[in-house]
């Protein structure tokens, strides 16, 4: 029988839809119920993708035992984190402040007034792992909910107090920005570098593109070939490893050891739209082949396995396929001698399989003797093998496929419009252009209102959840990287129109943002998450994106509210990189005095193409362009207005902190003002 999950749209909580669990969506009525009933509430936060959501699904949640004790003495809510980023960060706060880690499932106990008081992570069905039993802790709940309810409401409102208190910057010290800091966070990141691998910690790795994107501004500007070198060692060394689909492109989510072999098998949209881009910088900043190879297969692979044909790109692929986790990218090497034949040898010695398994002789995560490829040859020889590599690539597609999370996320699919508009300009990729004008053209249309405003999230043509400040901070991004493909003022309209709308909505007025607008549902605390995790964090986003729209806006407000943000968050930078990455990435481009460039010429003459050229030629950081034809009367390009051509040639005007050097004609002449 079917619960109230059934009615959602998300495909994590359609996934627990025929659950005996009595389930709530998150709302009114679940909370209202559990006042009527003065009964606890239990909130369990998940994502389709997760492994462990799926575990303890199978282990409790499908339960008739498990489910009598939970509907007997709780009201149940689930949430998919991916639509509720702002329950989730609430509540992880919470796990955090009182258990010391976090991570999903997610599984907290409140008040009937959303007020949490005991919460942790996955519970197993029996104690293991020094983990009480599930069933143990909810009747330890229901028990102490029963006979110390006073006691626990007292200490349910201190922990929303300290919870609220975490949203609030204080009043900081507003230091002028320092590009000391970018040295310091600089040192930070080359010590706690892993030397032999490549990347940062031992395992669980991560890939860090906000990081390495910090890493390449900053030896751009400074250099120093140190922070080249990890960017280099780190993209090969991921591309290399099981964390990388050597077959079908795309990166899963993290490695669970250090050598990047042994990957959690989920793919996130997300990661793959930074990579895409890291991997981009790095083959104009290096002119190594095999980096652009990276980025073209990662884009590749979300064209064919993570786009809607309305133009949206879906959220995530599962970890698992047929109850087991990476079961659909693993191979045994009978397997692949039987589709290889006498080119299986040379393939197996390329990408380490053995006939045992090259996960064997780790205990921990062996997978048998099974395989996960992985690259220890030369690269000239995977050149050499992409015959191989697109055989069992066609022999893996009858599999049964990972499950596919089809809901189109706003804030999502910001970061991957940003990176296939990027890579149409920079490698002249048509389809790319075609690729990012039908995103972008979805999103403005399906995922924004009437009034401007942007839907969180979309699936199966219905568009619902206000929308979060990385909703538009970072279609702001993408749109902006768009206007600079196409030069179409649509894309520079709807960006700027979306800064507007996020300075009015979501501006605090000690600065910087919240993570929600002003007219959001009330919760127990409005969120503001100023650490960057596996995305960007909306707030330093918004620093980066007003830096960057200023300069075509024409808008020096936006760049003091960059700057405000950036003064008062500075001094964490240095001290915690990894959790602030895209922060030194904005306080970098602060820094930079960024150039802005107005190019007035016809798009289609030659001398116009010759200047174009000068911009999108190598890695040029700190630049953003416009382009004007000159019989248009008024520019709605700000940056565009009052320029003129000088001698009926295409002419280039750089500026930069709202002066404008001399305009000149000559590609020669450009490339030295930039």
């Amino acid at each position: 029988m079917l619960n109230r999950l059934s009615q959602e749209t998300s495909p994590y909580l359609l996934q627990h839809a025929d659950n005996p669990v009595d389930w709530y969506p998150w709302g009114e009525p679940a909370l209202r119920k559990a006042k009527s009933q003065n009964k606890p509430v239990f909130l369990s936060i998940g994502y389709s993708a997760c492994h462990w959501c799926h575990v303890m699904a199978h282990e409790s949640f499908e339960d008739e035992k498990v489910a009598a004790i939970l509907n007997k003495h709780f009201i149940n809510i689930k949430v998919d984190r991916e639509e509720r980023p702002d329950l989730d960060r609430i509540y992880m706060n919470a796990v955090q402040t009182m258990t010391g880690n976090g991570g999903w499932p997610m599984s907290v106990f409140l008040t009937p007034d959303g007020h949490p008081f005991y919460g942790g992570t996955y519970f197993p069905p029996t104690p293991r792992f020094g983990i009480p039993a599930f069933t143990d802790v909810l009747l330890a709940v229901a028990e102490a909910w029963q006979n110390r309810r006073q006691q626990i409401i007292e200490s349910s409102n201190r922990l929303t107090t300290t919870i609220e208190l975490q949203s609030e910057i204080g009043e900081r010290q507003a230091d002028s920005l320092n590009s000391a800091t970018l040295t310091s966070a600089f040192q930070t990141l080359l010590q706690h570098f892993d030397h032999k691998q490549g990347g940062w910690g031992e395992g669980p790795k991560f890939p860090q593109p906000m990081a390495l994107e910090f890493l390449l501004r900053y030896h751009h500007t400074t250099g120093d070939t140190r922070a080249q070198h990890m960017v280099t060692m780190a993209l090969e060394a991921m591309a290399r490893g099981g964390i990388y689909d050597q077959l079908g492109g795309g990166f899963h989510r993290y490695s669970i050891d250090g050598l990047w072999l042994v990957p959690h098998f989920e793919k996130m949209l997300y990661d793959n739209a930074l990579l895409a881009r890291v991997y981009l910088h790095a083959w104009q900043v290096t002119g190594d082949a095999f980096f652009r190879t990276i980025t073209e297969e990662i884009l590749d692979y979300v064209i064919r396995e993570m786009t809607d044909p309305g133009g949206g790109f879906y959220s995530t692929q599962d970890a698992d396929s047929e109850g087991k986790e990476g079961k659909f990218y693993l191979w045994t090497a009978a397997e692949i001698r039987g589709l290889l034949g006498v080119k299986a040898k040379t393939f197996m010695a390329a990408y380490g399989v053995t006939e045992e398994g090259n996960t064997s002789t780790d205990q921990t995560h062996g997978f048998g003797d099974l395989n996960i490829l992985k690259l220890v040859c030369g690269l000239d020889q995977r050149t050499e093998l992409s015959e191989a590599r697109r055989k069992l690539l066609i022999a893996r597609q009858p599999r049964v496929h990972p499950g596919r999370d089809e809901k189109i996320l706003t804030s999502w699919n910001g970061l991957m419009l940003a990176a296939f508009s990027e890579a149409a300009r920079v490698l002249n990729r048509d389809d790319y252009r075609q690729i990012a004008e039908h995103n972008a053209d979805f999103l403005l249309r399906e995922l924004q209102k009437s009034n401007g405003r942007l839907w969180h999230t979309w699936k199966a043509g219905e568009a619902k959840l206000n929308g979060y400040l990385e909703d538009y901070t970072h279609l702001i991004e993408g749109l902006l990287e768009l206007y600079q493909v196409t030069f179409h003022p649509r894309w520079f309209l709807a960006a700027r129109d979306l800064a507007e709308e996020m300075i009015g909505h979501f501006g605090s007025p000690e600065g910087g943002f919240f993570d929600t607008s002003d007219d959001h549902e009330k919760l127990i605390a409005r969120p503001r998450d100023l650490q960057d995790n596996a995305i960007p964090s909306g707030n330093a986003m918004a620093a980066f994106v007003l830096l960057r729209l200023a300069g075509l806006a024409s808008e020096p407000r936006y760049t003091e509210l960059a700057h405000r943000s950036l003064s008062q968050i500075q001094p964490l930078l240095a001290q915690h990189p990894l959790a602030f990455s895209q922060w030194l990435i904005a306080l970098e481009h602060a820094l930079a005095s960024p150039r802005e460039v107005a190019i007035v010429g016809d798009p289609n003459a030659a001398d116009t193409g010759a200047l174009l050229d000068v911009c999108t030629t190598g890695y040029r950081p700190h630049q953003i362009m416009a382009l004007g034809d000159p019989g248009q009367e008024t520019p709605v390009v700000p940056l565009l207005r009052d320029r003129d051509q000088i001698a009926n040639r295409a002419t280039a005007y750089v500026c930069v902190d709202f002066t404008c050097r001399p305009p000149v004609t000559q590609p020669e002449e450009l490339e030295a003002l930039l």
